[in-house]
């Protein structure tokens, strides 16, 4: 017994000595971000100002660099119903639900494999009948016997190799990668139901801006009518009135579609089917164009946008998994310890000399497996490649996306200035062009063709309108805006 003690004594501090000085080998790769631009600005140093080329301060923005959308940016709009939308839509999506979802279950997949740097211990109990064949145990005999036991078993892999320490790294950076998925599902929500809120409003303003042309036509045609009553024109200018007004009124259909599609389209994201979904339309009078646009610094952008640490993420997984490749290259050292009490009787179980243990150190490694586990090394590797250029794909695109949203804004700038001069000159002639038809001294024409013009400029207008709307979203959205609202608590306790 002595002798037994002492041998299990030099047993645990070997073992205690060999997992101190393996503990830190690893033989897989090490993570390392790739080189990735990190520019001072997004556009080039000889790219125009936004707002620049003199338009008129009303229809300028500026965008305020180093500050960054905050946690609801959707506020720099002012609009109480756009709040409440977003917030509804947070709470009831199912794809922010399932984002959720799949966050819980990664963070069990980090549990599951840190269980691996701890003894796995069983315990078991058990009863059986036996009887030993009479040529096994030869002129001995032995009747049937029930036997009972129980005991528990240990077991521990030693992890020299770090496979245990990539495995948990692995599952820890695709629980980083459906966090930042969860971050990207609710940020780009909440640029859908901002965008399909402003094609609401956009398209109820031009079905009004058409409604009153269509009541111009009719005014137009009663003008020409009384004129041909009258005699000074002839009957052929009824029949150019009457053409146009039916022209204009095709105007409608195709806005009524676009508002109708747009409307379904928000009660999708709120979770809903349309036919269940009910609530007052926003208009562009409920909404306020952010005049200063908070726009992150370039080096800031690789920390805040959802993509790039998404992609990030699965960079690590990547390197983790070649790791674990790599490993599976080496002998694996195993552990096994059990202890059991057995007996012919549950009483004899109880009983120290029915104790029974052993200890067992197994060696495993891997001699002929026909290329298979050199193959999966350099398949892992080249996965590791793969992430590492599209990590660097991602981030280009991203510099891309904020550089376009900056220079539209500044064309949408311009453009709408350019549609508002167009609308003021356009009415200025068609007051003229009428007053010039009453008196006799021009035809019809000219007033229709006048009023095809002011027509074009106010749904110009309107569109200009609609588009920086929509154009300042993506540039909120591609500068790294985020999302923390109430609607996100519960997910956010999971983290």
């Amino acid at each position: 017994m002595r002798h037994t003690r002492a041998r299990l004594s030099h047993f645990r501090y070997a073992l205690a000595l060999s997992a101190l000085l393996l503990a830190g080998c690893s033989v897989g790769p090490v993570f390392r971000r790739p080189p990735v631009p990190t520019p001072l600005h997004y556009r080039s140093p000889g790219a125009p100002a936004v707002g620049a080329g003199g338009v008129p301060a009303r229809y300028r923005q500026r965008t305020i660099l180093g500050a960054g959308p905050g946690g609801r940016w959707w506020h720099l709009f002012h609009s109480r119903q756009l709040d409440a939308l977003i917030g509804q839509a947070l709470a009831d999506n199912h794809d922010v639900a399932a984002a959720e979802a799949s966050l819980a279950e990664a963070r069990q997949g980090v549990r599951i494999a840190s269980a691996a740097r701890y003894p796995q211990i069983m315990g078991g109990l058990g009863t059986g009948r036996q009887k030993y064949g009479a040529a096994f145990l030869g002129p001995e005999y032995f009747p049937p016997f029930t036997y009972f036991e129980g005991g528990i078993s240990v077991s521990y892999q030693l992890d020299f190799v770090g496979a245990t320490r990539d495995s948990i790294a692995e599952q820890h950076a695709l629980a980083q990668y459906q966090r930042s998925e969860l971050a990207a599902t609710r940020l780009v929500l909440s640029g859908q139901v901002a965008s399909a809120a402003v094609m609401i409003a956009g398209a109820r303003a031009q079905i009004h801006a058409v409604d009153g042309l269509l009541g111009a036509d009719r005014t137009t045609l009663a003008l020409v009518r009384k004129a041909v009553a009258a005699g000074s024109v002839p009957r052929l200018d009824v029949l150019a009135a009457r053409a146009q007004l039916a022209s204009d009124a095709t105007l409608l259909p195709p806005l009524y579609q676009q508002l109708a599609v747009a409307r379904h389209m928000l009660a999708a994201l709120l979770g809903r089917v349309p036919a269940e979904w009910h609530r007052p339309d926003v208009t562009f009078r409920e909404l306020v164009l952010p005049r200063r646009v908070p726009v992150s610094l370039p080096s800031r952008l690789l920390l805040r946008r959802p993509d790039i640490l998404a992609a990030q993420a699965e960079l690590r997984a990547a390197t983790a998994a070649a790791g674990i490749a790599t490993a599976n290259l080496y002998p694996r050292i195993e552990l096994t310890g059990t202890w059991a009490q057995e007996g012919l009787e549950p009483g004899q179980l109880f009983n120290a000399s029915s104790t029974a243990w052993s200890l067992i150190a197994g060696l495993t490694a891997p001699l002929f497996d026909g290329g298979r586990l050199h193959a999966e090394r350099r398949a892992a590797l080249d996965a590791l490649r793969v992430r590492a250029d599209l990590y660097q794909q991602v981030v280009v695109n991203a510099f891309e996306q904020v550089a376009d949203a900056l220079d539209a804004l500044q064309h949408d700038a311009q453009l709408r200035a350019g549609e508002a001069r167009a609308l003021v000159l356009s009415r200025r002639r068609l007051r003229l062009e009428r007053a010039s038809y009453r008196a006799g001294n021009s035809g019809l024409l000219p007033v229709l063709d006048a009023q095809r013009q002011r027509e074009r400029a106010k749904l110009g207008v309107l569109r200009a309108e609609q588009r920086q709307y929509l154009d300042t979203i993506r540039l909120l959205l591609a500068a790294g805006g985020r999302v923390t609202s109430r609607a996100g608590a519960a997910s956010s306790r999971l983290q």
